[in-house]
């Protein structure tokens, strides 16, 4: 089940128009905070606005479908930040060279998910158990993510080992390049670093997310358009969110907990047939419950800091004062 050729084509061309826009709107109006959030804003009205039209061109089943994956994969790009603010510490890459690597690293991404997509869809065609595995996998990604620390990050990352072994690679300034000449020699930059080990990373976490999304629809039309919209608009959330990810300590437990529910209902679909609607209702209630929780953990040792702050004795001095009456 899937789209006919022309809406295929209509969405691609959708998606060149908004990317044309996105790099007009960001060298107009700078790079700053403001510029994000409006960006992140477009971007996800531009993701819920397509399910509106699915809504009216094919009723609200395919927008159900389309909601759900697009909520999934927009909660699960979140954890790609935590990932990408690592490496770009950990590489020291300056911010105005971050939006060139994020914005290659994201239509490289877009590529690769597309046929990674192609790829499952033609799986679960062909071979109808492989269903059943990509559950497991996800099963097993959400139970990887309750551990403490991030994997694959930093100099850690297996991609930055790699390279550092096989390919001459330099530290020095070279602005915006990825391959610059030293002594005579070119070599690559931690800046190509910075792209390949993104481009990577996205792979494994795609891995993991694909299949989810594939245990909401089959339909490879919906897969790929949920995943697009969350992905293009990855840029503009890193910006907006890099500075506070340690305000969310409850999402990468909320994500687990989602990936485990999405797991298990893949694997007992045979037996038991979650609707649309119950996916959709958990993706937003886990998410919620996961950020407010977050939020509310933060404010709580923000008032215990500062009454930590205030001292003893301010409380003692409240203590001494003569109550009126």
């Amino acid at each position: 089940m899937t789209a006919p050729l022309w809406a295929w084509l209509a969405t691609l061309a959708v998606f060149g128009v908004l990317i044309t826009l996105d790099l007009v709107f960001t060298r107009n109006a700078g790079q700053g905070l403001r510029t994000s959030a409006i960006l992140s804003g477009l971007w996800i009205a531009a993701g819920l606005a397509f399910g509106v039209v699915l809504w009216l061109w094919q009723g609200g089943d395919w927008a159900g479908q389309y909601y759900a994956g697009y909520l999934l994969e927009k909660a699960l790009s979140v954890d790609n930040i935590f990932v990408f603010v690592l490496l770009f510490t950990s590489l020291a890459i300056p911010a105005e060279a971050q939006r060139r690597v994020l914005y290659l690293g994201v239509l490289g991404a877009l590529v690769l998910r597309g046929g990674f997509i192609a790829a499952g869809g033609a799986l679960i065609d062909h071979i109808s158990w492989i269903f059943y595995v990509f559950g497991a996998m996800v099963l097993v990604a959400g139970a990887r993510m309750l551990r403490p620390e991030p994997v694959g990050a930093g100099d850690r990352n297996l991609t930055v080992r790699a390279m550092r072994r096989v390919l001459p690679i330099t530290s020095v300034d070279a602005g915006d390049r990825f391959f610059t000449r030293v002594d005579g020699k070119i070599m690559a930059t931690t800046l190509f670093v910075a792209l390949v080990a993104i481009e990577t990373t996205d792979l494994v976490f795609a891995l993991d997310s694909i299949p989810a999304v594939f245990g909401v629809t089959r339909n490879l039309f919906i897969v790929f358009t949920s995943n697009a919209f969350a992905v293009l608009g990855l840029r503009a959330l890193y910006f907006l969110l890099a500075g506070s990810m340690n305000r969310f300590r409850y999402l990468k437990q909320g994500l687990a907990v989602l990936l485990v529910f999405i797991g298990v209902k893949m694997l007992i679909s045979p037996v038991v047939h979650l609707p649309v609607t119950v996916s959709l209702a958990v993706i937003v209630g886990v998410v919620g419950g996961a950020v407010g929780a977050s939020l509310w953990h933060e404010r709580r040792d923000r008032r215990d800091r500062r009454d930590r702050a205030s001292g003893p004795g301010e409380h003692s001095e409240r203590e001494k004062r003569p109550v009126p009456g």
